[in-house]
């Protein structure tokens, strides 16, 4: 293993052997490492890792780079040189490495340019006291600290509704003090602390923030949790703007305040036991967690608009491998489904890229990496890949913002997936991979960093698994805040359909055998109201029985097999085959019933011929698909194959589907509907 030694010690993030960095990386073919044509290098680009660099040559541009800080001293060469710790022992030839090879050649490459970022590079203390970076992460108050984590073991917090933006929200913070609450004016870019070189490109990109923005940014960029769950496609390009500049202004903080302290002990004396703790165990400091590589395009588009790089290192690797053309959909698809499945719609994958001054580079190993982006499946693989005693979850142990673009699409894989992450998050790491401890923050060490990692999430809408994710990993000490849309209305109001839709309520004591008493009440009541309708060819019933769950949809198909039903069905896993003769069979009326699973809809959005009644065995979580799914009977209507009055939906919900029922009915109607004596709500 090979590390950086000393108080010098750059992120203090070493590489593992070969063999445990190439688990972690995308698992794209191998490309040369000089992917790119070298018309697109400058020759005065210094800053790329090669670690062959002769080191007397790297020497002395380390030298040039202390002599250009005129207000400290640099020892010269025959001088002491400065004091460093060793927190542990390794071979010469690897100390030699590790320092002339890592570390110097990594400060070069990485030099802040104080002329060139004066706004950012701050020596007052009073000054960074106004910082939150200063406050959050970097010298939080201990008393402060000890006071809010105490509150959060507690469950403690203080709330306050916010409104604004065409949703409410709920403020929240690890205290009893309500000007713990106050919250600053974000109306436009600039009155976010940013550093110079990113301030006139955030301008240019984000400039004025809307009502819903100006609500949610001073979260974002006070370093708050976010569960944002009004994410939609027109409001999705600028969310990813703003995070993805709050994740650079963070990397840049972090990074420039590294190398000022590096300068500092380099120039201090052997008397000097100054103290410089700006680091985490490991050198990645934010995760994406994404839905699919097309996704990841996008994101890495927005991060080059918001920060000028003279290279970027293999990007046409990464290219090849991650984007697609995004025109695979005709226009009679939904926005949302569009937006999700265009381009490359793999899901399975990670990468992680490095950040220097003039070069962004992709494919680094996870521990030499500043972002790691990556697929909740694609990082849960990456982790369990291999022998499992030497599984290594080490490189998230220092995660200090998380960011989750799509949570709804996610949910529509698997949900254990992000769960996994998410308890891998901040742990202790098992192994050092040469960490400088002396330069490691000390809420690191003793174990707080869950507390202070930001955690952002945006979703089109919230369910119970969001929500048991918000309140178990999302316990920020700076204090959270929780976002909706307003649902006062709900959808049920704009349909355009005009077809009569009827809510039945069935009795659940618990939402842990709400599946059985669903699966009785559809069996005993519902399943025969559809047998005494007219049976084919006579009339042909064109039942769509729509099952949200696929383990009910198997409990119910199976239910089926010894029936008089004529039935067929189109789960997520039909192959394309059997969708086709499913299909036909429905809409020619040969099976009465089609059986279709709430993935299959969102993996593929058909649009089924030949619906005349819907039975919703649950509601869908994304209302969209509510209407979507009611729409198929406005369709049949609108070919003369029925009647209006002759279309009907049925909608089995329990006390436990409030949150999907109140997206459909809205607010002012879903407490009645849960709560009240009746258990029939008919709707037109």
């Amino acid at each position: 293993m090979r590390g950086r030694g000393g108080n010098r010690g750059g992120f203090a993030a070493a590489r593992t052997e070969d063999a445990k960095d190439d688990a972690f990386t995308a698992d794209a073919p191998e490309y040369p490492e000089s992917e790119d044509s070298a018309s697109d290098m400058s020759d005065d680009m210094s800053d790329d890792d090669d670690e062959d660099e002769d080191a007397t040559t790297a020497s002395q541009a380390y030298t040039a780079l202390l002599q250009s800080f005129p207000s400290r001293q640099y020892a010269g060469p025959d001088e002491p040189r400065a004091k460093k710790r060793k927190l542990h022992h390794a071979d010469p030839a690897e100390e030699v490495d590790a320092q002339d090879a890592d570390m110097v050649v990594a400060e070069e490459e990485e030099a802040v340019d104080i002329d060139d970022d004066a706004q950012s590079v701050h020596d007052d203390d009073a000054e960074n006291a106004e910082n939150v970076f200063e406050v959050h992460f970097a010298n939080p108050d201990d008393n402060e600290l000890a006071t809010r984590l105490k509150h959060i073991a507690s469950n403690q917090w203080a709330s306050k509704k916010v409104h604004g933006g065409g949703g409410r929200g709920v403020l929240q913070v690890p205290s009893t003090e309500e000007k713990a609450l106050s919250r600053r004016n974000i109306k436009n870019i600039r009155d976010v602390q940013l550093k110079a070189r990113l301030a006139d490109n955030a301008l240019k990109v984000v400039g004025d923030l809307d009502e819903l923005e100006k609500i949610i940014a001073p979260s974002i960029f006070d370093y708050q949790d976010v569960l944002f769950g009004a994410r939609t496609v027109q409001s999705a390009s600028r969310l990813r703007d703003i995070t993805c500049l709050h994740a650079l202004n963070h990397i840049l903080m972090t990074r420039d305040r590294v190398l000022k302290n590096n300068a500092k002990l380099a120039a201090a004396s052997e008397d000097d036991d100054a103290e410089y703790r700006d680091q985490g165990f490991t050198r990645p400091k934010i995760l994406f967690l994404l839905e699919t590589k097309q996704a990841c395009v996008r994101i890495l588009d927005s991060i080059t608009k918001l920060h000028h790089f003279e290279q970027q290192e293999n990007k046409k690797r990464f290219l090849d491998s991650f984007s697609q053309p995004e025109d695979k959909f005709s226009d009679d698809k939904p926005a949302d489904f569009r937006e999700l499945f265009e381009g490359n719609d793999d899901n399975e994958f990670r990468v992680g890229v490095k950040l220097t001054r003039k070069t962004l580079k992709f494919y680094s190993t996870f521990y030499n990496s500043d972002i790691i982006f990556a697929s909740t499946l694609g990082l849960r693989r990456a982790i369990e890949s291999g022998d499992p005693k030497k599984r290594d979850s080490d490189f998230l142990s220092s995660i200090e913002v998380v960011i989750m673009e799509q949570a709804d699409a996610t949910l529509m894989q698997n949900w254990e997936h992000a769960e996994f992450v998410f308890e891998h998050l901040n742990l202790q790491p098992k192994d050092p991979h040469g960490c400088d401890f002396s330069r490691v923050r000390s809420w690191y060490l003793d174990g707080h960093a869950a507390h202070l990692r930001q955690t952002i999430i945006l979703s089109a809408f919230l369910t119970p698994k969001i929500n048991t994710l918000y309140n178990k990993h999302m316990r920020n000490i700076a204090g959270r805040l929780k976002y909706t849309p307003d649902y006062t209305a709900g959808l049920i109001e704009s349909l355009p359909h005009g077809i009569k839709q009827t809510f039945t309520r069935f009795d659940s004591p618990s939402h842990l055998t709400d599946p059985d008493t669903r699966f009785k009440y559809f069996t005993t009541t519902v399943l025969p109201a559809i047998a005494r309708l007219p049976q084919p060819p006579q009339a042909g019933q064109g039942v769509l029985v729509y099952i949200p769950s696929y383990l009910d949809f198997v409990r119910v198909r199976n239910s089926l097999v010894d029936s008089n039903f004529s039935y067929a069905s189109i789960s997520e896993y039909t192959d394309a085959t059997d969708v086709r003769k499913a299909r036909s069979h429905f809409m020619t009326g040969k099976h009465a019933l089609l059986l279709y699973t709430g993935r299959a809809h969102h993996f593929h959005r058909y649009n089924l011929r030949g619906v005349k009644r819907v039975v919703f065995y649950g509601l869908p979580e994304n209302p969209l698909f509510y209407d979507e799914v009611v729409g198929f009977i406005g369709k049949t209507v609108e070919r003369g194959e029925i009647s209006r009055a002759e279309g009907h939906v049925r909608v089995c919900f329990s006390k436990w589907e409030r949150l999907e029922l109140e997206r459909v009915v809205g607010s002012k109607r879903v407490g009645k509907m849960v709560g009240d004596k009746g258990d029939v709500f008919d709707f037109v």
